[in-house]
């Protein structure tokens, strides 16, 4: 089991905890990286599963061999390893890494705490199983154990807590064996088997605590025998993390990549809505990722693109806000240079200019709209040409054949358009010297 920090007598130390309205709260819980790195990367969650699943099987050997296909079911402490394989995260690589990557220590307790009573419930189960063996159901118990077996004891504040509560050594109401259930003194319907379902609605986050009484008659003697339980769950609020894949903005014109989780709330229960500046789209990917595009700018500085988030159970609503910005000024180049000298023979090789955007991380591309061609020849008056497009058009090409050395060729007022872009901008000016 993960150590989460302690005392050499395994204690905490008061400087362990924090206090959120009077409830003491262990530090560190929301800290990812332990988990990822004790359980995942340093294979301590596979031992785990490979521990659990030995257990299981050494369970499941106690039972006669014509007995044990009809009480796997009563051993509930299992893997599920199956539920990963399924899972839209193409990134998910095993077992480990699906229930441990990532996550916070905080939400991998309630987990082991499952681990731990689904342990007791199916010792208990095999226990009841052999001393069905030894007396059959006439036979009374004298000892025993109360048990709570919830579904899970993390939930979200708005869920409704559930969990059976019965006798490790449960008699059924077919024996003379009469048995009382109560939870924090409410008396609850026992089922044929010997348990009771105790339900109740998460009020508050935090710690939850119950108590469980169950009273049994000896039918031999005639007396009626009590016993206790104390147990506890934990009530938590649902957290939703929306985040840009590439940066915490949005480039018009291009593909924004964005990913939402929300804890506890499956991809297909989220509602993801978009507002903000330019008319801006969000669309839900075959992953289970999001592609979010802006068309226009902002109307002011502060402006934000914002992603919403709600579930159809409406126990969530978040919003983010994401700046918006139009792709960064390309870099105007022939022949991958922006100035300097350059042969006759290569600048006369050259088709026309290039517009180029260096260390953006996105697929996009801007194109040359025009740009303005002088051409100084020693002891000659300047030539002009203005050009459209990124191609030579005729006349500048005729200034480009006449390219010797000693010439200089200035390219003015270039002007670019990118993505998102209404109008082309103006980028940087080039001069070459031909040699």
């Amino acid at each position: 089991m993960v150590d989460l920090g302690g005392n050499k007598d395994g204690e905490h130390d008061p400087g362990d905890y924090d206090e959120y309205k009077g409830i003491k709260i262990m530090k560190g819980l929301k800290n990812k990286d332990v988990t990822t790195k004790y359980l995942v990367e340093g294979g301590k969650g596979d031992e785990l599963k490979e521990k659990i699943e030995e257990a299981r099987a050494a369970y499941l050997l106690l039972f006669d061999e014509n007995d044990r296909t009809s009480h796997a079911a009563s051993i509930t402490l299992e893997i599920d390893d199956e539920t990963w394989r399924t899972s839209i995260n193409k990134h998910t690589t095993g077992w480990s890494h699906y229930n441990f990557n990532h996550m916070p220590i905080g939400a991998t307790l309630p987990i082991f705490r499952k681990f731990i009573n689904d342990a007791k419930s199916s010792e208990a189960a095999v226990l009841n199983y052999l001393v069905g063996k030894v007396g059959g159901e006439e036979l009374v118990l004298d000892k025993f154990l109360v048990v709570s077996s919830p579904k899970k004891t993390y939930i979200i504040n708005g869920e409704r807590f559930e969990t059976d509560v019965f006798l490790s050594a449960a008699a059924s109401t077919q024996s003379n064996t009469e048995i009382t259930i109560k939870v924090n003194g409410v008396t609850l319907q026992v089922n044929e088997s010997g348990e009771a379902k105790f339900t109740q609605t998460a009020n508050g986050v935090g710690l939850k605590k119950y108590r469980a009484n169950i009273s049994v008659f000896n039918p031999t003697t005639e007396e009626i025998n009590e016993y206790t339980g104390d147990f506890e769950y934990e009530v938590g609020e649902r957290s939703v993390s929306v985040s840009a894949t590439k940066m915490n903005v949005f480039y018009m014109g291009v593909d924004n990549p964005v990913e939402v989780s929300a804890a506890g709330i499956t991809t297909s229960d989220l509602t993801v809505t978009m507002t903000g500046p330019g008319g801006g789209t969000i669309n839900k990917n075959a992953d289970g990722t999001y592609t979010v595009k802006v068309t226009g700018p902002p109307t002011r500085p502060t402006e934000t693109a914002n992603i919403n988030v709600s579930d159809r159970q409406k126990t969530v609503s978040f919003s983010k806000g994401f700046r918006v910005k139009r792709i960064p000024d390309p870099v105007a180049r022939l022949s991958q240079k922006s100035g300097g000298s350059m042969s006759s023979g290569e600048f006369k090789a050259q088709g026309g200019v290039s517009a180029i955007l260096d260390n953006f991380d996105f697929d996009a591309r801007c194109q040359i709209d025009g740009f303005r061609l002088v051409r100084v020849a020693p002891r000659q008056d300047p030539e002009v040409a203005n050009n459209g497009g990124a191609r030579w058009t005729p006349e500048a090409a005729k200034l480009v054949a006449k390219a010797k050395a000693g010439d200089r060729y200035f390219f003015e007022n270039v002007k670019a358009r990118c993505p998102g872009d209404k109008a082309g901008r103006t980028i940087n000016s080039m001069v070459f010297t031909i040699r």
